[in-house]
Formats: structure tokens, C-alpha cells, sequence
């Protein structure tokens, strides 16, 4: 028994948390929904960003690299991924392999070395945030081996509250938090980074320009 996708939706605003007052009822007599909370304001931590996210992204398991220019890449990749030629979302990788987005996202189970270009870093997690404009295919962050994320250091925040009031953030279809590579420790408490996910996590602080 099939359900249309409108069905679906009717249901979905339907079990929404609503105002059980009377005198927020609408003019057709439904209920508005709650607005979102008020975001905080944190104090951050003094301090060169870039110093700090790069203590953080190690710290979680990440590697940090730093070019001046972009023609420096290709020798870089080079020198990192010898004999592998990456796959990337940003044509700034000269030397790797432009993604096809059409692509099925199952078959980038192949792809050892990924490139993407992050539009902000946090310098609070050391993580990088990521929308389906910048993977391309979404499973591009997940299914390959070993992600390479570009990062202009001037697109580094405090922290995950400068984040969230972006309004990069709101429009967005797909966004996401990288931090560090994919690691478990629940089998008898050894560290396996990979288990469910990308095996290693670099990040290169690049300038856009």
C-alpha cells in the first residue's frame, strides 16, 4: 500500500509539536507551531582561530596541512596519496578526476582519495561544515577512503553558535559537521578509525584566491 508523497507530509505537520492555547489558534482554527529557541551567546576562547581549530581537528583524529598557493596541490596529493589519482568535488584539484555528479552515490565505494572544498571551518570542534553544494553527492563524505577538505582560514567561526546563524546554514538542503575521521573504540576499547566511514580526515588550509 503506497502513500503519496503529499499524504506523507499532511502527517508529518500534523504530528508537529503545537500551541495548546486558544488564543494562538489560527484564522481556519489550526495551531501555529512553536517558534525555534533563541540561539545563545557564548564567550569564546582567546586566541588565534586557525591555532585552535588545528588543535581540535587533531585532537579528534584529523591531520592539518597548510599550502600558500593551489599550484601547490598537485604535489602535495602527489607526495600524500602516491599513485592514486583523487576524486574531486572542486575544480581547484587540477590533477584529480572531476566528479560526475550524476554519478551513483553506492559506487564511490571505490574511491580511495576524495577533494572537496569546505565553506566553513570551527575553530570551537575542529570541524568543517559541508552542504550538498560542496560534496556534489552527498555519500562522497562518506564511502570513500581518505577525505581531503580544502579550507580558507579566513572561513574559520569560534564556534558551533556562529554556525547555526548563518544563513548558510538555514538554506541548505544537506548540511554537515565533519569532525575528524570515523572512528569506533566499542569492540573490546580499541580505537579503529574507518569502521563506518572515512579512514583518515586532512584538512589543508588554502586560500580561495
Amino acid at each position: 500500500m503506497s502513500t503519496s508523497r503529499n499524504e506523507f507530509l499532511v502527517r508529518v505537520r500534523a504530528a508537529q509539536r503545537v500551541s495548546l492555547r486558544d488564543d494562538e489558534r489560527t484564522v481556519d482554527g489550526a495551531y501555529e507551531p512553536f517558534p525555534l529557541p533563541v540561539l545563545p551567546l557564548f564567550e569564546t576562547p582567546e586566541g588565534d582561530r586557525c591555532e585552535r581549530f588545528g588543535l581540535n581537528l587533531v585532537a579528534m583524529g584529523g591531520k592539518l596541512a597548510t599550502l600558500d598557493h593551489a599550484h601547490e596541490l598537485p604535489a602535495w596529493l602527489a607526495e600524500r596519496f602516491p599513485g592514486v589519482t583523487p576524486v574531486t568535488a572542486t575544480a581547484e584539484a587540477a590533477s584529480a578526476a572531476p566528479l560526475d555528479v550524476a554519478r551513483a552515490p553506492a559506487s564511490l565505494h571505490d574511491v580511495d582519495v576524495a577533494i572537496v572544498r569546505a565553506r566553513f571551518g570551527v575553530a570551537e570542534t575542529g570541524s568543517v561544515w559541508l552542504s550538498e553544494q560542496e560534496y556534489g553527492v552527498n555519500a562522497l563524505g562518506y564511502l570513500v577512503q581518505h577525505l581531503v577538505v580544502l579550507l580558507d582560514p579566513r572561513d574559520i567561526v569560534d564556534g558551533l553558535q556562529d554556525i547555526y546563524r548563518l544563513p548558510d546554514f538555514a538554506s541548505a538542503r544537506y548540511a554537515v559537521l565533519v569532525t575528524g575521521p570515523s572512528a569506533t573504540a566499542d569492540i573490546e576499547g580499541v580505537l579503529i578509525q574507518g569502521a563506518q566511514g572515512v579512514r583518515s580526515l586532512t584538512v589543508v588550509l588554502l586560500s580561495r584566491d
